[in-house]
């Protein structure tokens, strides 16, 4: 059976590891990126710690699976009557089954100068121009922003917000200066931290967020930004080291070809119970207007649902109907404490983040052989060595 999956990321490659375990089947991958990119570690790469956990070249997560072949290209087009695809290269791909798994992008809601002036981490390019700006305040110029900022209060707004204070702090020391001065504000639109958790959970994360001394705003609405400045509900912030984490939308694939495909308000796509969004076409994980996406847990279970019914398929049996899976949630805030809750249960403390430190070793070894995964997983403990001096004021500061 020949198989096309679109996109590297937790759905597209789960997709084609399980389909790979049939020698007889022929995979197609492709994605625009040569690695697959961690989403739940990337808060952790942007404060210190080693990049290996963020990104895992798609060579290592294939090796011996000669029935994959990943192409890098951006699809751009569909046509569904003659199952082909186009790629930003030009290239035409013919499928006889797809699983679509293009992930979300960065949405700015189009508030003035957040494209221009604000950071990111959603990238490897994102985070090393984010360290870049913070290394230049402490390294070179030996002084501190008056305020970092953080935009939106979700999981990755939470956890960065929670460990850039420690990351900074470790900048001053090493290179000398003073981190009195040091402030960080957390901004969120919503009346409370992660709103799609509980309010007890919300509780628990705004009084431990407090504690390692963010200054949290709620139901506060980003109005503005300059190179210098902050708008935030009328008032004034300044800063040059703005944060965003909040706003994704669906892939604009699914709106530059709105004609092949139902979409929801949300521009999620219509799927059915089968996950497919017209003959041969499956469309999963953020990208399917279903309860629970948006989901690392619900990628990987999207894509053995359908990697499942293929299966089926090829025995000829009669394929199961989807079933929506609420998956837990954990998320880390500072060292050594997170919040997890599932069904109602709210956990938080150490035991909590423990089972973060558990869930993602699954995590990576669900895409990787038991070895690399583990090799992957304590990338999370140790530092990166970018606090090298590549400057002479830098230096100085450095050497007093």
């Amino acid at each position: 059976m020949n198989i096309t999956v679109v996109g590297g990321g937790f759905g597209g490659v789960k997709s084609a590891l399980e389909l790979a375990e049939n020698e007889h089947n022929q995979i197609t991958l492709i994605t625009d990126k040569p690695d697959f990119q961690y989403y739940p570690a990337l808060f952790s790469t942007a404060t210190g710690y080693r990049h290996l956990q963020s990104w895992v070249p798609l060579g290592l997560i294939f090796a011996g699976k000669p029935n994959i072949r990943v192409v890098l290209d951006s699809v751009t087009k569909i046509d569904p009557e003659t199952k082909t695809l186009t790629g930003a290269s030009g290239e035409k791909y013919e499928y006889k089954k797809c699983i679509m798994a293009l992930g979300m992008v960065t949405t700015f809601f189009g508030i003035k100068g957040l494209d221009t002036y604000a950071y990111g981490i959603k990238s490897a390019e994102e985070i090393t121009r984010l360290k870049h700006q913070i290394y230049k305040d402490v390294a070179e110029e030996g002084k501190l922003d008056k305020h970092y900022v953080v935009i939106g209060a979700g999981p990755t707004g939470v956890e960065l917000s929670a460990a850039l204070g420690v990351y900074i702090r470790a900048l001053c020391k090493k290179f000398k200066v003073k981190d009195h001065s040091l402030c960080i504000d957390l901004i969120e639109a919503a009346p409370r931290v992660l709103p799609r958790m509980s309010e007890k959970a919300s509780q628990k994360v705004e009084k431990r967020l407090k504690k390692l001394g963010v200054k949290v705003q709620t139901g506060k609405m980003v109005e503005a930004a300059t190179a210098d400045d902050l708008v935030v509900s009328g008032k004034h912030i300044s800063s040059h080291t703005v944060i965003w984490t909040s706003g994704v939308a669906n892939n604009p694939f699914f709106t530059d070809n709105k004609q092949h495909f139902n979409l929801a308000k949300s521009n999620k796509v219509e799927v059915d119970e089968y996950m497919k969004a017209g003959k041969d076409l499956y469309v999963i994980g953020d990208n399917a207007n279903t309860p629970f996406s948006g989901l690392a847990q619900t990628a990987l279970h999207d894509a053995l649902f359908v990697t499942d019914n293929l299966k089926r398929q090829h025995k000829g049996q009669q394929p199961k109907q989807y079933k929506a899976v609420k998956p837990p949630v954990v998320v880390p805030v500072g060292e050594g404490w997170a919040v997890f809750e599932w069904h109602g249960i709210v956990l938080a403390g150490r035991a909590a983040s423990m089972m973060r430190r558990v869930a993602d070793f699954i995590g990576y070894s669900d895409l990787l052989p038991l070895g690399h995964a583990l090799g992957v997983w304590r990338a999370s403990y140790e530092l990166e060595d970018d606090y090298f001096v590549s400057t002479p004021a830098a230096a100085a500061r450095y050497n007093k």
